[in-house]
């Protein structure tokens, strides 16, 4: 219970004691018991954990569960529904960073693995949050006041202000310490490759306090495809924004589940499917209208293989992705050349800046060109079966922006 008192504690934003004395009732009340076990026949659950929201009452209970996240995702499933219902405001699963002369702000989605947290805090950039953040009128906000990075193969030289902000405060999960030297070996992943930092955001640097920032210029989207088969990085138009925000794409990596040894797709509705509580249509239909009102740019930024699916291609280089990922925010992509992804209905740059022109088109990448058309319309069709299958509903113009394999 302690450790995950210390966790929330980092993780939401510390009010000051000026604001505890006004505060007056609180909205919500969380009651959190993680040594209570449930009896799935007496409690009517499904197991001797529980996770319970009553929006009517506003009450979170959770119990039966040691994992401290279950606290901070309650939190965001709250948010996500009563802001856009009473508030007007989107409620987004990303991170998000801001120029610091213009406030112009960035907005980075994805899913666990993706890379958001490593993207999003940027030394040239000022970083409002790591998570989970509201879009109004005004521009976005954080709705914490932490980060929780995952933390294998972590190291200074590559990801130096995620490595600095791991010390006294923050909260370490999973990770393997030397009892006596009581050194991190941040490469260990005997117990799980899903391992986790939670630390306050003003650990980082670069970290905007408080964490608000302008509207939007950049919106990204980050997958981590082990196909091989997505361009490193493309620009979307409003329906197709909308389309890859609702089918929320990325494979399950090994660093995130146990037993993958070939790509599997993962599709989480808006990135973070148990946690959306209405219809995705509400929170697309949002999105879609303040990229019409603000002309906001959105990317699909792919940091997984390239050269071949897992086990034969390579991982992303993480310089050219941020340097990909530069280009998109300081404009460099907004006049270059663009090709059209016949498959992936996508717009792919020829050229961007510190990065080379023969890694932009997957396809050119792959020595066998057959394999690679081969599994770029399987998945392809895997995008076109699981929207069929989970939004029926959605309008045609929506559905004619996601990938299509092409018969032969």
């Amino acid at each position: 219970m302690v450790s995950q008192k210390l966790f929330i504690h980092q993780l939401l934003i510390r009010p000051t004691a000026e604001e505890l004395a006004n505060f007056g009732e609180p909205d919500f009340t969380m009651l959190c018991a993680p040594g209570f076990k449930c009896d799935p026949e007496v409690d009517g659950v499904h197991s001797e954990a529980a996770i319970l929201l009553d929006y009517e009452a506003h009450k979170i209970v959770i119990v039966g569960s040691q994992y401290a996240g279950e606290i901070k995702k309650s939190v965001f499933s709250t948010m996500n529904y009563v802001m856009p219902k009473f508030k007007n405001v989107l409620p987004m699963h990303c991170s998000a960073n801001m120029d610091p002369e213009t406030g112009d702000s960035a907005v980075f989605f994805g899913l666990s693995g993706t890379g958001k947290t490593t993207l999003s805090a940027d030394p040239n950039r000022k970083l409002i949050g790591d998570d989970e953040h509201g879009w109004d009128e005004h521009g976005i906000f954080n709705f914490e006041g932490g980060c929780y990075a995952k933390c294998i193969g972590l190291k200074e030289k590559s990801e130096p202000e995620i490595y600095h902000a791991i010390r006294f405060g923050a909260l370490l999960e999973n990770v393997i310490m030397d009892p006596d030297t009581r050194e991190i070996d941040y490469e260990d992943g005997r117990l799980t490759e899903n391992t986790r930092a939670g630390y306050p955001v003003d650990f980082i640097p670069s970290a905007a306090i408080p964490g608000v920032g302008g509207i939007p210029k950049v919106v990204i989207f980050l997958t981590a495809d082990a196909f091989g088969v997505l361009p490193p990085i493309s620009r979307l138009d409003r329906s197709a924004a909308m389309y890859h925000f609702v089918t929320g794409f990325t494979s399950k990596l090994a660093g995130t589940e146990r037993g993958i040894t070939e790509p599997v797709p993962t599709f989480s509705t808006l990135f973070g499917e148990p946690f959306m509580p209405m219809d995705p249509l509400i929170y697309a239909d949002m999105l879609g209208e303040r990229i019409d009102k603000y002309n906001t740019k959105v990317y699909l930024v792919n940091t997984g293989w390239s050269g071949g699916s897992y086990g034969v291609g390579k991982r992303m280089n993480l310089k050219y992705t941020r340097a990909m990922v530069t280009a998109a925010l300081n404009g460099s992509l907004e006049d270059v050349e663009y090709k059209f992804d016949e498959v992936f209905h996508l717009n792919v740059p020829q050229s961007c800046p510190d990065v080379p022109s023969e890694l932009l088109n997957p396809r050119d990448t792959w020595a066998d060109k057959d394999a690679y058309d081969e599994t770029a319309n399987r998945l392809a069709g895997m995008f076109e079966k699981n929207f069929a299958e989970k939004y029926p509903n959605m309008p045609e113009a929506i559905v004619n922006a996601g990938p299509k394999p092409i018969k032969k």
